[in-house]
C-alpha cells in the first residue's frame, strides 16, 4: 500500500509487486473462506455447496444448465453436490413448466437459513475491510477483480449486477 500512497505509476509494476499481489489473494481468498468453512465443516460440505448455495439464492429458479454455466464445473460434479443439497433438504428441484427436461433450483427454508449463515460470515469479513479501505479503495478492488474475469465471466457478472438493480 506504501508504493500506493506514495504516487508510484501503477501502469509498471515489477514481478516482486506482481508477487506481492498474488500472495495478498491467496491469503485473502483463505480468510474469505475460514468462517464458511467452519459452517461447512458441521454438514461435512465443502466450497462446491457453497458456491451451489449461493448462486441459487442469488437465483431462484435457477436451471441446473445456468448453474453449471456460472460454477464452470462438470455436469456429474455439480449433479454430486445437488444431489446432497436435495436429500438433505436444502435445495427443492421441480421440473420446468416450458421445458419438462429443465430442472429450476430453489432453496428450501432449511437452505435459506444456512445460505444466510454462510453469507453473514462472508458479510462481516467484506464490510469490516471495506470501511478500512475506504470508498476509493473498494471502488479500485472491484474494478480489478473486473479486469481479472475472463470476459465471458465478466459479462456474466455484469448481466447479473444489472438485474440486482
Amino acid at each position: 500500500m506504501a508504493d500506493v500512497q506514495s504516487g508510484e505509476n501503477l501502469l509498471f509494476l515489477t514481478d516482486e509487486q506482481l508477487r506481492q499481489g498474488i500472495e495478498a489473494m491467496f491469503f485473502a481468498y483463505r480468510g474469505f473462506t475460514a468462517d464458511p468453512d467452519l459452517i461447512l465443516a458441521e454438514l461435512a460440505y465443502g466450497r462446491a455447496h457453497h458456491r451451489a448455495i449461493h448462486f441459487i439464492a442469488r437465483r431462484p429458479g435457477t436451471t441446473v444448465s445456468n448453474l453449471l454455466s456460472i460454477l464452470g464445473v462438470t455436469k456429474q460434479s455439480l449433479n454430486r453436490v445437488l444431489r446432497t443439497l436435495i436429500d438433505d433438504g436444502l435445495v427443492r428441484s421441480e421440473k420446468g413448466t416450458a421445458d419438462k427436461r429443465e430442472r429450476h433450483l430453489t432453496l428450501t427454508e432449511a437452505g435459506e437459513a444456512l445460505e444466510q449463515r454462510l453469507s453473514d460470515a462472508q458479510r462481516v469479513r467484506m464490510r469490516s475491510a471495506y470501511r478500512a479501505a475506504g470508498p476509493t479503495a473498494v471502488a479500485g478492488f472491484r474494478q480489478v477483480l473486473e479486469a481479472m474475469m475472463d470476459p465471458d465471466l465478466r459479462r456474466k457478472y455484469k448481466a447479473m449486477r444489472e438485474t440486482d438493480t
